[in-house]
């Protein structure tokens, strides 16, 4: 065979048929095609389950997470954290393979189970999930009771396990089914009769923003009511840098943990991404059992702070008042900037109604409401927002949709900004609106993962975040006859 017939020539597309196709995909007809799809996802704003119970594990003091099954699942799960804290993400895998695949990964599990306790010293390790061992139905149980068993492990050693299969559920699912894992191996045996610790044990769910969680201490703080925080990441994400490497910085102590069963209060504040350890803590917890939305906005705030004051008998701290009263003024200083601008969202669903809720008090409209999985429950609960404003009126929300399905409303009905994270630029760049960056993962920017959204202050930081960017667009594309000093 000669070179010439050898070498497959590669055929040039038109440019015509590439502004052709350009064009379509912003019609109409396209977004009915695109909306028709059933068996294909396109860049989903969610990640697997897996991701989100290394952040569980991540939470307690001395925890390293442990990944059953391969180890290019266990770097995704790193590096995603890597890009979005910029910190370190210690976590371990069995590194299964194609024999593993064949003859199941127990060997794989409890020779990195020996290695890991005897080189990296964790206090615990928290096993989980990835496709693998999932599809060829390791069972994880009995893997864990045989290690203990040969004395891989101390019979007495906290080893907390989940299923997380990567094809099934996300990121928010994964962190609930490792929480609950957690909580119910520390607590095994600790209750006690007539005890009670006087302590909030608050679960904040599913949030990589370190700022929220010094946020709720920095507010409990203020009221003087002791806490259990379950789990605590900020220390563990925002950890100094002095020179010196701290494999296992901050997390909730495991003694704490251990004894929150005894606690006078639990309240979560991530209802959708702590349903199933809720549950179990209504069923197991001493105490009262309170679920509240993200306390985004003010309203959403009131509500938290109030219930606090409430439960604990004590009253609402004057340096609270005050907060209050400065978020209220930056909202009515700030509000001409974003009434009635319309917003597409995407992201979880405690972090989408916290953002539906606040954009509704600034009198703009969540036009589009993304949740890729989201729930029936969810959709209600939304919708009842909507309904109670009169900026709700006309505003949309879909379940079991990706980007690629919001870039055909961005262009279809076209709004003013979009709120979620950073998968979400290329739509928006589409679209040519700003894309504000709340939630997870934020690859593209730095550090706001330690500015807070909850609370009066995480108010007033969206707000300012917000309406900046519109008041600096308005300034960058403006004819020099309305480029003026006052905005």
């Amino acid at each position: 065979m000669s070179a010439e017939t050898a070498v497959k020539y590669v055929t040039e597309t038109p440019q015509e048929d590439i502004d052709r196709v350009s064009a379509w995909i912003n019609t109409e007809e396209y977004k009915e095609k695109n909306f028709a799809r059933q068996a294909l996802v396109i860049n989903p704003p969610h990640a697997c389950q897996p991701l989100g119970a290394e952040l569980a594990a991540h939470g307690f003091e001395g925890c390293l997470p442990f990944v059953h099954g391969s180890q290019g699942c266990a770097s995704y799960y790193r590096s995603t954290f890597n890009r979005h804290f910029r910190e370190p993400a210690p976590a371990v895998s069995d590194s299964m393979t194609e024999d593993g695949a064949v003859f199941g990964g127990q060997n794989n599990l409890h020779e990195a189970l020996e290695n890991a306790y005897t080189i990296y010293k964790p206090k615990m390790m928290a096993v989980f999930t990835s496709c693998m061992p999932e599809v060829i139905g390791d069972d994880l149980t009995a893997f864990i009771k045989n290690a203990k068993n040969k004395n891989i492990v101390p019979q007495e050693y906290p080893l907390p396990y989940a299923n997380t299969p990567s094809f099934n559920g996300s990121h928010v699912h994964g962190y609930d089914s490792m929480l609950v894992s957690i909580l119910q191996t520390l607590t095994e045996g600790k209750k006690i009769e007539g005890r009670c610790t006087g302590k909030l044990n608050l679960i904040p769910g599913f949030d990589c923003n370190t700022g929220n969680y010094r946020e709720y201490k920095r507010i409990l703080k203020e009221f003087g009511i002791p806490y259990t925080l379950l789990a605590d990441i900020s220390d563990v994400f925002d950890s100094p840098l002095d020179g010196t490497y701290r494999p296992y910085p901050g997390g909730t102590k495991l003694d704490d943990a251990a004894d929150s069963i005894n606690g006078k209060v639990t309240m979560t504040v991530a209802p959708y991404a702590s349903a199933k350890t809720f549950t179990w803590v209504k069923e197991n917890y001493s105490g009262k059992h309170v679920a509240l939305p993200t306390p985004f906005g003010v309203a959403k705030t009131d509500e938290f702070i109030l219930q606090l004051s409430r439960l604990f008998n004590k009253p609402v701290p004057e340096s609270l008042k005050e907060e209050r009263g400065h978020a209220v003024d930056a909202m009515t200083d700030a509000h001409q900037y974003i009434h009635g601008k319309k917003f597409a969202l995407y992201g979880d669903p405690d972090y989408l109604l916290g953002y539906i809720s606040f954009l509704l008090e600034m009198g703009a409209k969540p036009w589009h409401i993304l949740c890729s999985k989201g729930s029936k429950k969810f959709q209600k609960e939304a919708q009842a927002l909507l309904d109670a404003s009169p900026d709700g009126k006309g505003c949309t929300i879909y379940l079991s949709k990706d980007l690629w399905h919001m870039r055909s409303l961005l262009v279809t009905d076209p709004v003013d900004a979009m709120i979620g994270d950073t998968h979400g630029k290329f739509a928006a760049r589409d679209a040519n609106i700003p894309l504000f960056r709340f939630g997870f993962p934020i690859f593209d920017r730095v550090n706001l993962h330690r500015s807070p959204l909850i609370g009066y202050q995480g108010a007033i930081n969206m707000l300012t975040t917000i309406c900046n960017k519109f008041i600096e667009v308005r300034d960058e594309t403006c004819e020099d006859k309305y480029f003026e000093m006052m905005r």
